[in-house]
């Protein structure tokens, strides 16, 4: 009696995924050919290169991008690390970044290290261990132990979003301190006697808070506070203004630590029959897409996102490159955009 045998699967080797060598025997070439065509294609011929792209092409293969950097000791990723994804004030200098790196011939590698060190230090160790092109970093409150990991890694450090004297390696941001003082002036100088201030908990917001509290109380204004968790959302923004109104009935003006939660207090404010900025006066941060489209028009904080995307990126390509990128330290500054919500 005859035994209907299984045909033979071809051996799988690691994870079956397509080889160099599978690639070099479609084309009839060697690996190393098919190496030096992607690689560096001018030095083989344009028939060889035909060949290898046809078979590139045919199997699917995407070259093992990690073994050739550590051949060439560049990886050609840069890692980006933002405290949050649903916060849109980052938006504008990741897509900087990412245009700016691209025409390098970098690639992007995005991570939300959150609002706690903790989730930061695992999150820095994960990417520093893959030995990315430079690391960009959102702030400079990190652990000491992160701050030693970055300063020993022997990669380049950007951090953006602020300003400090012990930057661990380059730095493009600027003053949240400041940002607090200037709303604050602004609001005395249009007549507001009974300010206050609605921030989310995070380090950034804080600065920006200690900033304007200072300001109000040198002027004999104690500036009631609400604080929500970061990232703060619209919601947190309408809850807010419940509080803020339950301790102090008379506020006339509020500075919110971002744009997003200023609408939530406008909406609420509104809900509550309050007129704009008749009533009560509201000013955000971030001048974000719909701050000039709100009614009123939302006053606000306006950052240069993108400016400091675009040096962030050249921070890392010019030191890749060897070149010197000048000063390490870049304050960008901000702008109070004035606009009829306060």
């Amino acid at each position: 009696m005859s035994e209907t045998k299984t045909p033979r699967r071809a051996a799988r080797r690691g994870s079956g995924g397509v080889t160099i060598n599978d690639v070099a025997k479609l084309a009839g070439v060697s690996a190393i050919t098919v190496s030096r065509a992607l690689n560096q294609p001018a030095t083989v011929s344009p028939l060889t290169l035909e060949k290898v792209k046809g078979a590139v092409s045919s199997t699917g293969y995407v070259p093992n991008l990690l073994a050739g950097g550590l051949a060439s000791n560049r990886s050609r990723l840069v890692a980006a690390l933002v405290p949050t994804i649903v916060g849109p004030v980052f938006v504008q200098t990741i897509e900087a970044l990412t245009g700016a790196l691209a025409e390098a011939g970098c690639q992007v590698l995005l991570g939300q290290s959150g609002y706690a060190d903790s989730r930061e230090d695992a999150l820095i160790d994960a990417v520093i261990g893959r030995r990315p092109e430079g690391i960009v970093l959102t702030g400079t409150s990190h652990s000491a132990e992160s701050r030693r990991k970055l300063a020993a890694c022997g990669i380049p450090i950007v951090e953006t979003w602020d300003l400090s004297q012990t930057p661990i390696d380059m730095l493009v941001g600027f003053s949240h301190t400041e940002v607090g003082v200037a709303m604050a002036k602004h609001l005395i100088e249009r007549g507001y006697k009974r300010p206050a201030i609605v921030t989310a908990d995070d380090h950034r917001a804080s600065l920006r808070r200690q900033g304007y509290v200072d300001t109000l109380q040198a002027q004999g204004i104690d500036a009631p506070a609400v604080q929500v968790p970061a990232p703060a959302t619209f919601r947190d923004g309408r809850d807010a203004l419940a509080r803020l109104l339950e301790q102090t009935p008379k506020v006339d003006a509020v500075f919110c630590s971002s744009d997003v939660l200023a609408h939530g207090l406008i909406t609420e404010a509104m809900a509550r029959g309050f007129k704009v900025p008749r009533d009560i006066a509201v000013a955000g941060f971030g001048d974000l897409a719909f701050a000039a489209d709100l009614h009123p028009a939302l006053t606000t904080v306006h950052v240069d996102g993108p400016t400091m995307g675009r040096q962030a990126a050249r921070f890392i390509t010019d030191r890749a490159a060897g070149r010197d990128p000048g000063p390490k330290m870049r304050d960008i500054g901000f702008s109070i955009v004035k606009r009829d919500s306060a």
